[in-house]
């Protein structure tokens, strides 16, 4: 405990005089008393319970002026609290496949729910940040503790064509750098490699991660296996998903989830039927689970498979976000004004209640 403004509590002398001038307050009034024989009569004309009903007002409101003098001093106390010491950046799949209707009403919805009743779950000082990545991978929210800006850009996701898992590994380690001056961005070295002969010291495993979510193999782009290792060289851990089953049935994406490109428009209305073979040399049913165990592996997180949006909420549950204890300076000063009200509307409550006005 201690005072920010201690000087204010030498209004505290101010108390005993109030209490003085309304004794002398009463004794005055006895002057002017009406005077009886005996002290016997005037004990039996006022009761012991009105004697203390008189008094209990004022002994009130003296409460309340001592309790608003020790607000002015605006008293504080040290409180121990839990905070987030982790930023996450959530990368996820928007390629085409994530209109499969394997899981109802299809993949891309069911991870958008995940996502961000994740999102909301979040403790109010942990920062999250969004990568979308189907060919290329975008940065749509830099990493902020702002929810509705983050459930609004979940709910904007749009499809694309083709997927690259390294690129989304990539730009999601640019994201953390943004915001954490101990990881360096992927563009400051041309390689891992280049990067392990710059530095002697052990890599410091940062509290900042990457959750990455998809539903196919990487087929552009740079490899998530040396995407994985720019981002061990740099202390993050990428948390990889596996979502989907083995039979996606048809794709079907709703109106806000389709790009403007024709095979969009196709495959929202069903145009390409069941999803069970190969399309232009690419098999959308394959998620390549040994490259996600790969990275998984390589930075020090763990793979996690999920079929089902039931399966999906609760690996997103079990994502590690790291708090520490930390003291707060808390101000008790409200606390104590309010008391202070409480005790002058009881004081005047009791004072109607027993001295009504004529």
């Amino acid at each position: 405990m201690g005072l920010l403004w201690p000087a204010y509590l030498l209004l505290l002398i101010a108390i005993p005089l109030v209490a003085l001038v309304y004794l002398l307050v009463l004794r005055r009034r006895r002057r002017f008393a009406v005077h009886y024989s005996s002290l016997s009569l005037v004990r039996q004309a006022m009761p012991g319970s009105t004697r203390w009903k008189r008094h209990l007002p004022f002994v009130l409101v003296l409460l309340a002026l001592m309790l608003l003098v020790v607000a002015l001093s605006r008293p504080f106390a040290n409180v121990t609290v839990a905070s987030s010491r982790t930023t996450v950046v959530l990368a996820l799949d928007v390629s085409l496949s994530m209109c499969a209707s394997d899981v109802d009403p299809n993949r891309l919805t069911v991870a958008q729910e995940a996502a961000k009743r994740f999102i909301e779950s979040q403790e109010t000082d942990t920062q999250v940040g969004l990568v979308a990545f189907a060919g290329i991978a975008q940065l749509i929210v830099p990493p902020t503790t702002d929810t509705e800006a983050l459930t609004e850009a979940v709910d904007g996701l749009i499809t694309a064509r083709r997927t690259s898992v390294g690129s989304a590994i990539m730009r999601s380690i640019d994201a953390l750098a943004e915001v954490n001056p101990d990881i360096s961005p992927v563009t400051v070295y041309s390689s891992p490699a280049e990067m392990d002969s710059d530095a002697d010291t052990e890599v410091v495993l940062q509290p900042d991660i990457v959750v990455l979510l998809t539903d196919g193999a990487s087929t552009r782009g740079v490899s998530p296996v040396i995407a994985a290792e720019f981002a061990r060289d740099r202390g993050v851990r990428v948390y990889t998903i596996g979502f989907g089953t083995e039979s996606p049935l048809v794709m079907r994406c709703t109106p806000s989830q389709l790009g403007s490109d024709e095979l969009n428009n196709r495959i929202g209305t069903g145009g390409f039927g069941t999803f069970g073979g190969r399309f232009g040399g690419r098999n959308y049913l394959q998620l390549d689970e040994r490259a996600l165990i790969s990275v998984a592996e390589i930075t020090g997180a763990e793979y996690y498979a999920a079929g089902s949006e039931d399966e999906l909420i609760e690996v997103f549950a079990t994502i590690p976000i790291q708090t520490e204890k930390k003291k707060v300076r808390m101000e008790v000063s409200a606390v104590l004004t309010a008391i202070s009200a409480l005790l002058t509307l009881s004081a005047v409550a009791l004072g109607l209640r027993w001295s009504p006005l004529p």
